[in-house]
């Protein structure tokens, strides 16, 4: 028989934790638990939080190659034009609203600090 997944959270390697706590608050997320790793003033570690969404972001080993970043995240929102218009009234630069025939009701392409591409679409 096979395995049956309950569910299946994101983890992301960031160059700094903050920043994308911060990025990532702009959409919503709350970090409801962070860890700073002994001797350090800042989180190496958070479990971020939007409703049904949840995303873990970790400081990364080595450098951060943002055209590396291999993998889409779709972020879910009642309304498209209203959220890709409050994210470039906080200075972030979502691209245009497209239409594709698998989003009907539209989506939009926002990269993060780190390179990770986010389809942020309507549901």
């Amino acid at each position: 028989m096979a395995a049956h997944t309950k569910s299946l959270v994101a983890f992301a390697h960031v160059a700094d934790v903050e920043r994308s706590i911060k990025f990532y608050a702009d959409l919503g997320f709350k970090a409801e638990n962070t860890v700073v790793a002994s001797g350090q003033n800042t989180p190496v570690w958070a479990w971020l939080e939007s409703e049904q969404a949840n995303l873990m972001v970790g400081l990364a080993s080595g450098p951060v190659d943002a055209t590396q970043q291999a993998v889409l995240f779709y972020l879910y929102f009642e309304s498209i034009e209203e959220t890709r218009a409050n994210l470039v009234q906080l200075g972030h630069a979502p691209g245009e609203i497209k239409y594709p025939f698998y989003m009907p009701a539209g989506e939009c392409r926002l990269v993060d600090p780190d390179g990770y591409v986010l389809m942020l679409a309507q549901d």
